[in-house]
């Protein structure tokens, strides 16, 4: 099998496990203090791979101030929301929601930022996939909302601001940064993440670190797993296939880190969360699916 077929499966899977991980690392870190780290060690190990293998750097200044202007919003703008909003007591199922929102969004705003039209099969492909979730993730939210523990309304806005900078971030990353080399891009991205990471961490935090062996376990799977390995791929989809497309993959996120929560936390799998995982795949099935064109 090609990368163009395994890459995406790969992604989402990899992807997946930052839900888990958000929850888990609050434990030992500060949210936001946690991604500095990982953004730091991770742009350092770019900057070693890049070197290693003769990494090409952008020609001109104005290539890599759009790489960082993306990093800023792939990854500081985004991830520091959603994970602030996560250590604020934003569960993870209205996250999970609030993520399924975002390839409706990069659909509606793509065609007029950069052209990019969909078919009548994607648009079903898209609304299929945004039910799929709903199901998936309603029932818990609605245990929760019935709980004890109040949700409050600022950490779910940033919550959905961050939905809106990955929007930008992909738009962006597709309208400026189709050409480059990937290795070095993503160096300049984590760049741009700090950016903004590191004074928010300052200003938000109290920057608390717990330094164990499980702290360090964590900051390995975040930065080689998601920091280099998913967020690798990413840029792969993005710069292989249409953005809608990549950004349809977000809809099996919250399915899966439903499952590894029931697997790691024991939390509940229930029947709605099945049935809306198999609905969301048939929906970035019809999204990714090309065409077929109809004889003359």
């Amino acid at each position: 099998m090609t990368l163009d077929r395994l890459a995406p499966a790969i992604f989402v899977l990899l992807w997946s496990t930052g839900w888990v991980m958000a929850k888990y690392a609050d434990i030992y870190a500060d949210p936001l203090t946690f991604l500095v780290m990982r953004y730091l060690l991770a742009a350092l190990l770019f900057v070693g791979f890049c070197l290693a293998t003769g990494a090409a750097w952008p020609k001109t200044w104005k290539t890599a101030g759009h790489a960082v202007i993306s990093g800023i919003f792939l990854h500081g703008l985004y991830l520091g929301s959603v994970w602030w909003a996560i250590g604020q007591g934003v569960p993870a199922a209205i996250s999970g929601i609030i993520a399924g929102l975002q390839p409706l969004m990069t659909a509606v705003v793509a065609p007029a930022l950069i052209g990019e039209n969909l078919s009548g099969q994607q648009k079903l492909g898209l609304v299929l996939g945004f039910l799929g979730i709903a199901l998936a993730v309603v029932p818990k939210v609605l245990i929760i909302d019935t709980g004890s523990t109040p949700i409050h309304l600022l950490p779910v806005v940033i919550n959905v601001l961050g939905m809106t900078a990955v929007t930008y971030g992909t738009i962006h990353q597709k309208r400026y940064l189709q050409d480059g080399d990937i290795r070095s891009i993503a160096t300049l991205q984590y760049v741009g993440a700090l950016i903004v990471t590191v004074p928010l961490a300052f200003f938000l935090e109290d920057m608390r670190v717990i330094w164990s062996v499980q702290l360090f376990a964590a900051l390995a799977w975040a930065v080689l797993g998601l920091s280099m390995g998913a967020i690798a791929l990413l840029l792969y989809l993005i710069r292989r296939g249409q953005v809608s497309k990549a950004a349809s993959l977000i809809y099996l996120v919250p399915p899966l880190a439903a499952l590894q929560a029931w697997l790691f936390f024991d939390e509940a799998l229930t029947l709605p969360m099945i049935i809306g995982t198999v609905i969301a795949v048939a929906g970035v099935y019809l999204t990714n699916r090309k065409a077929v064109p109809v004889p003359a």
